[in-house]
């Protein structure tokens, strides 16, 4: 599969949060303006970069006024147990840049991504207002994550019926188990489509973004 070339415009900012698990490095796009807005946090998948990914949403946050963050991702399988807490930490960093809606704090995920996107949605519940995936599952001995979350956060889920890599079986499982659990679920087929997210991402952004954006967290 063809990745978009891995280049950082000049409207993007390079940042390193220093976190208590450890320093974490993002690609920061904010538009104009001085009101704080909705951040969405986005998750690359394997291979890939923080760069792609802020292109592929960066003309829909311009229109929509919202923050991008993207933090480049380790491959590493010990980075699931701290990434949640990362995940906060970037945000907060990003903070610095200028004020956000800390309400409306959203993640998008692809693949590996994705499956991060899960960990944020069901671990850190009290901070992310909602989350989007595209093709990924809860993997089966993970599933005691969705009885961690602290509220049922609203998930959207992208999932082509010819990807080559993720189980379709798999991801309707993960939907059918969210449902049950109580959280709300957009579940999206994409008929004819594989694993590659950059050649349906316009579509799947403007429904994910339309998801997204009518949640908040509860007032404090």
């Amino acid at each position: 599969m063809l990745l978009p070339r891995c280049v950082i415009a000049s409207d993007v900012s390079s940042h390193v949060a220093h976190c208590k698990e450890g320093d974490s490095k993002y690609l920061l796009f904010r538009p104009k303006g001085s009101d704080p807005m909705p951040a969405l946090l986005l998750l690359h998948g394997s291979g890939d970069h923080p760069a792609p990914m802020i292109d592929a949403w960066k003309g829909l946050a311009k229109k929509e006024h919202f923050l991008l963050i993207a933090p480049e991702l380790p491959l590493d399988p010990k980075f699931e147990e701290v990434a949640p807490a990362i995940f906060r930490c970037d945000v907060e960093d990003a903070k610095l840049a200028g004020p956000l809606d800390a309400r409306r704090v959203y993640v998008f995920g692809h693949s590996m991504g994705g499956y991060l996107a899960y960990d944020a949605a069901t671990l850190a519940s009290d901070y992310f207002a909602a989350v989007a995936v595209h093709a990924m599952r809860i993997a089966d001995e993970y599933t005691y994550i969705v009885e961690k979350a602290k509220r049922k956060t609203p998930m959207a889920i992208y999932m082509g019926d010819r990807d080559q890599f993720v189980a379709l079986d798999g991801v309707r499982k993960t939907r059918d188990l969210l449902k049950t659990s109580g959280f709300p679920v957009h579940y999206v087929e994409l008929p004819g489509h594989d694993h590659n997210y950059y050649a349906v991402a316009d579509q799947v952004n403007s429904d994910a973004w339309k998801f997204l954006k009518k949640v908040q967290l509860p007032a404090q």
